[in-house]
């Protein structure tokens, strides 16, 4: 007997080709059986007019705390995500060395600091209770909702040799093959293997650069070597040219690293942008060389616009344009004397716009900033109107206006910089892009940034935009994209695809209703601290191992998730 029979239902089964009319009927977990079922079912449901994919997977996320006090890895489970990536960036929880219990405490502040995480709800929403990468990974076993797999952070594993001289220190012989031993150890219990990061934009609690920057070549072509030696690994890394343009150093870094492993490197997030049309060839370069030095190296890119805002009194993207983050690093008072200096906003604009700035120069054009929550008086009616507007009729350049709105509410207010690439050229050179071998979907960071953006839901905005917007890939691509494509980077064991004897991973929608709801500011993480959030519309229903674990957008509040790890659950994808 099945467990659960879906029928008549449209099946789209990640492999890219044509849709078909089938039955779907769900046993111990697997997909039983595809086709015309006449086997009796505990339970069946009419899908008529429905749409069956298999469950989306997220190539880049950070769920490695969230999924302590939400196992659900909400809202990424709401829309159709099945198996998230976590511990990228060279950011992990563990290993914590149990000789330095202050070690635990560095490494919140960290994380609160580089990937916009509430200090209070790492505090009080995680047991913080391992030691190993292996502890780590079993505190997580039998609690979660969605398959999840984990990198182990350079960041931690420096820390856990080196102590305090992680940060500004060269290991010594003896602390490198310690560094490299843990990474063993870590890949032993799971791992799916290491991620780093030499961004300039990554800094700890301190402000200090994080561990892994003052990593040399030879430590990490040593970590790709110890990552080749493990069955089902790859690398995932960030360097500062992943946010513009890559130099020829970082080209050859990634390229020996790939090669060195023998694996794929994955980095992100390749930002297409039309008015910058050199980008995009200079960044796949680093994926053609690796071809032919015996590597390969994967470009994450986001199909959607995800929104951002911003702020001129908390941490946000603003403080990583050279030279801002000494000026919006002030105490509030002084921040807002300085801000109200021309001399001073002069300077700030120009840097903005330099070379230098690479990237961040989008976030430049305050004029096309949106006005978002305010909390003065004087602010009353601005919400929602567009900041170059409101300059015209005060006379004022729209900087100088920004920032005595800003001043106004003592630099809470929320603003939103309206995209500068969603032009039909660059959304036409997006989809060229994504036919590259070597380009794949994703980069949406989930649980973190949790107040300033929600990348989660790219997977059903992305399917609603190719549905009934722009149709930029079919149906059928685009939900390959999302599932295959991804599982066969990491090299899943049956997952990406509905076929019989794969996990039944199943995400059931409405092909005219799909899509993300607007995000919103809600206050459910521990401590009471917000994060934005997203309602899937569309979605009916989502199978993680064959259990329903999202019915009309709301959690089942089954638990049926895997923790994925190397070897077990991912075979090698060798570039060799």
């Amino acid at each position: 007997m099945l467990d659960h029979l879906i029928e008549g239902v449209t099946v789209v089964d990640g492999s890219g080709e044509a849709a078909h009319v089938a039955d779907v009927g769900i046993r111990d977990g697997r997909i039983a059986v595809i086709g015309d079922v006449d086997e009796d079912a505990r339970t069946s449901e009419d899908a008529r007019g429905l749409v069956l994919a298999p469950g989306f997977v997220d190539p880049h996320t950070h769920y490695d705390a969230q999924l302590f006090w939400d196992p659900y890895a909400t809202p990424s489970l709401n829309h159709g995500v099945t198996t998230v990536a976590g511990g990228n960036c060279g950011f992990t929880l563990a290993p914590l060395n149990p000789a330095r219990p202050e070690d635990a405490d560095y490494t919140r502040r960290m994380m609160s600091k580089v990937e916009g995480m509430s200090l209070v709800a790492l505090e009080r929403g995680a047991p913080w209770n391992w030691s190993g990468f292996g502890e780590y990974l079993d505190a997580l076993e039998g609690r979660i909702a969605v398959n999840a797999g984990f990198m182990v952070g350079h960041c931690a594993l420096r820390r856990h040799v080196m102590g305090p001289d992680a940060v500004g220190g060269q290991p010594s012989e003896e602390q490198l093959a310690g560094i490299v031993r843990l990474a063993h150890e870590a890949m032993d219990a799971g791992a799916w293997g290491f991620s780093t990061t030499q961004s300039s934009t990554h800094s700890d609690g301190d402000g200090k650069p994080v561990a892994s920057r003052h990593a040399g070549p030879a430590e990490l072509l040593a970590l790709s070597r110890a990552v080749g030696e493990h069955e089902g690994t790859q690398i995932e890394a960030i360097v500062a040219g992943c946010l513009d343009q890559f130099s020829d150093a970082e080209i050859d870094l990634f390229v020996e690293m790939s090669a060195a492993a023998g694996r794929p490197l994955n980095w992100n997030v390749l930002t297409i942008d039309a008015a910058v049309p050199e980008r995009v060839p200079r960044q796949l370069s680093a994926s053609e060389q690796a071809r032919k030095a015996g590597g390969r190296v994967v470009a994450l890119t986001m199909p959607i616009l995800t929104p951002m805002n911003m702020s001129l009194g908390t941490f946000c993207a603003l403080n990583l344009i050279p030279g801002w983050g000494e000026i919006l690093g002030l105490p509030v008072p002084e921040r807002i004397a300085k801000l109200r200096d021309p001399a001073v906003r002069a300077g700030m604009l120009r840097r903005a716009d330099s070379k230098e700035a690479g990237v961040f120069r989008r976030l430049a054009d305050f004029g096309r900033y949106v006005i978002g929550d305010t909390y003065s008086p004087e602010n009353e009616g601005l919400t929602g109107r567009v900041v170059r507007d409101i300059a015209a009729e005060r006379k004022q350049e729209p900087f100088q206006c920004l920032v005595e709105i800003c001043a106004n509410d003592a630099l809470r207010t929320v603003l939103w910089p309206m995209p500068t690439d969603n032009d039909p050229g660059s959304w036409a050179l997006r989809q060229e892009t994504w036919r590259h071998e070597d380009v794949l979907l994703g980069g949406s960071d989930a649980g973190a940034h949790l107040d300033r953006m929600c990348g989660a839901p790219y997977t059903t905005r992305f399917i609603g935009d190719c549905l009934r917007g722009r149709r930029l890939v079919s149906l059928e691509r685009a939900v390959k994209m999302l599932t295959d494509d991804p599982a066969r980077l990491f090299g899943l064991r049956e997952r990406g695809r509905i076929a019989e004897g794969f996990h039944a991973d199943l995400v059931l929608f409405d092909p005219d209703r799909i899509d993300a709801g607007k995000a919103t500011l809600v206050h459910d993480l521990p401590g009471d601290s917000p994060r934005l959030d997203s309602k899937a519309i569309g979605i009916r229903a989502v199978w993680v191992n064959g259990v329903e674990s999202i019915r009309d957008d709301v959690v089942t509040g089954a638990v049926p998730g895997k923790v994925l790890r190397s070897g077990r659950d991912t075979r090698t994808v060798s570039t060799r």
